[in-house]
């Protein structure tokens, strides 16, 4: 497959959401200044611009963040490492092309008229839409290929938490793609074309469409609020503050794995909100359960959304005030999830909620600790519940145009690449 690239325009490549939990402004979270290029360009980001593929760390974690989701889990099928090893390499070039805004091989059309095309076609005429592709991988990969010695300590699975219900049909998973684009069209053409190029080596266990990011992307940004009316994510760090996303973010030379430096922790969740409960229940109870007020997104007792909580004046279940960095020992993840509908649930109520995304430098340090807390006393528990889940380490990025997703893992495993 060719994986000829032109040029890459240039493009927004400074902020990203950052927070924690569920509720606006909760952990403050960490985002900086892409190192795959340091142009801040908003009109670039308004016009549909590609982001660029290479760069020491994958896009789409300190990104901007896109409007819209298309996540994918798989699980591997085949058992043949070379196989699987070109697999990564055919699913970068296709990857290395379609943020570029162009087709997947030789194109959707004008090839052998006998067999069916390298690319399916409905991403034709649309911009890149600032499309993103993150790889990640599941603790169960490193029961392949003879990897089990290369799983990382800070790949942990997740304990069961006080509240979870999870699908398994939503949780786990060999691996991940995530795909974020300002345009849904584009982000579902990639994880469609994914899937086609990986036909009969992986296959789709379970996916998530994703809208209304809920994290603002920059400090001066309106910020977003999620599926219950309230602000979410107002004390993103901004972009610039690089050395915090350096503590908390990426993985580092001597965190144990050497494979994954410059990589991260990704943990996903499906949160589903029981909305119609949330609608009958009072404005002060809602206020009272975050720990904000509706409209502006003061805290407690506070008059503007960026004024610094005074937590004590909260309820000692509010969540902000569980979830806020000092309530934690400084716990401080990256965050970019998305509110999703998915129909009914059969029973004339919507299945809607949360995709809750969040990045970290470690699961054991970061996630686990926090959520520990908040399922044990968070007065929003009451109208959410955990359905789906799945932890991945998503290794460095891809360097330059001989590079590959995964180079690092496989290149260093005891077998070789």
């Amino acid at each position: 497959m060719s994986e000829k690239v032109n040029p890459s325009r240039r493009s927004l490549i400074g902020w990203g959401g950052a927070g924690l939990a569920l509720g606006a402004a909760v952990s403050g979270g960490a985002v900086a200044m892409a190192e795959a290029g340091d142009d801040v360009d908003a009109v670039a980001a308004d016009t549909g611009a590609a982001v660029p593929f290479h760069g020491a760390h994958q896009a789409g974690i300190a990104t901007p963040v896109q409007d819209r989701l298309h996540f994918a889990a798989f699980d591997v099928k085949t058992d043949d490492r070379a196989e699987f090893v070109q697999l990564l390499k055919d699913w970068t070039a296709a990857a290395r092309r379609m943020t570029a805004g162009q087709a997947v091989g030789e194109g959707a059309y004008g090839g052998l008229a006998e067999a069916p095309p390298d690319d399916t076609g409905e991403a034709l005429g649309l911009k890149p839409s600032r499309l993103t592709l993150t790889i990640g991988f599941g603790p169960s990969f490193f029961e392949k290929f003879g990897l089990g010695g290369q799983r990382p300590a800070a790949l942990v699975d997740l304990p069961g938490f006080p509240g979870d219900n999870l699908d398994s049909s939503r949780t786990g998973g060999d691996l991940c793609i995530q795909a974020c684009a300002d345009d849904p069209q584009v982000a579902v053409h990639a994880i469609r074309n994914l899937a086609r190029i990986g036909f009969g080596k992986v296959a789709i266990r379970w996916s998530q469409l994703g809208f209304g990011k809920t994290s603002s992307t920059t400090p001066d940004a309106q910020t977003p609020r999620n599926l219950m009316g309230f602000k979410d994510g107002t004390r993103n760090i901004a972009g610039t503050e690089t050395d915090r996303l350096k503590k908390f973010v990426w993985a580092g030379d001597g965190d144990g794995s050497d494979w994954m430096s410059g990589g991260s922790y990704l943990v996903a969740r499906r949160i589903r909100m029981n909305i119609e409960t949330w609608d009958r229940t009072s404005l002060q109870e809602q206020e009272d359960v975050f720990g904000r007020d509706k409209g502006e997104g003061a805290p407690v007792g506070k008059a503007k959304e960026r004024d610094e909580p005074f937590l004590k004046a909260m309820k000692p279940d509010a969540h902000v005030r569980l979830a806020h960095p000092d309530s934690n020992n400084g716990i401080t993840i990256l965050r970019r999830g998305y509110s999703f509908t998915d129909g009914t649930d059969g029973l004339g109520r919507l299945d809607a909620g949360l995709f809750f995304l969040a990045y970290m430098r470690d699961v054991r340090k970061g996630f686990i600790p926090l959520q520990r807390k908040l399922s044990a006393s968070d007065a929003l528990n009451e109208y959410i519940q955990h359905v789906g889940s799945a932890v991945f380490a998503v290794p460095p990025g891809v360097r330059d145009k001989d590079d590959w997703w995964g180079r690092t893992l496989f290149s260093e495993s005891s077998e070789g690449a």
